[in-house]
């Protein structure tokens, strides 16, 4: 296990809420990053996906548009980030929030800062996604299970 940080990943969600209250309830007073990851570039494969898949002329993309949609992302991360930190010293951990711009999966952002701040543990929220959501956990939490460097909490749903 390692000594750095624990490593919280939060979105806003409830169940991402809950996870760094139980975290706090568990561990106490540990470093924390809470970290809020946004796909930086998102924006414009999005203005250009649905286009690239229709017959017929195309019609020209606002960078200027595109741009500002891409840094409102960036400050929403960042305000995520920060509400989380705020939580998470609520919580009775020493956190900072951190805005992570990434272009791989939210597991991988996840894994690579634990790898590279040597994390105690990671803690990520499972949502429910359907009716085999019992069984099955989400993605990024189970792929941050498969990947991690050092242990994992998740914290399910309640819905």
């Amino acid at each position: 296990m390692g000594t750095g940080p624990v490593i919280l990943g939060f979105d806003g969600t409830p169940v991402s809420e809950r996870m760094i209250a139980e975290v706090g309830g568990l561990l106490g007073e540990r470093d924390a990053l809470v970290v809020t990851v946004w796909e930086t570039g998102r924006v414009f494969d999005l203005t250009a996906g649905p286009a690239a898949t229709l017959a017929g002329p195309v019609a020209p993309i606002d960078m200027r548009t595109a741009e500002q949609l891409d840094k409102a992302a960036h400050d929403s991360a960042q305000r995520t980030a920060r509400r989380g930190a705020e939580l998470a010293l609520e919580a009775g951990l020493r956190a900072e929030g951190l805005a992570v711009a990434d272009e791989v999966t939210v597991a991988e952002t996840l894994v690579r800062l634990a790898t590279e701040h040597k994390a105690s543990v990671i803690g990520v929220g499972a949502h429910r996604h359907g009716r085999l959501s019992e069984l099955l956990l989400g993605s990024t939490s189970k792929d941050v299970l498969r990947l991690a460097p050092c242990p994992v909490l998740v914290i399910r749903d309640e819905s």
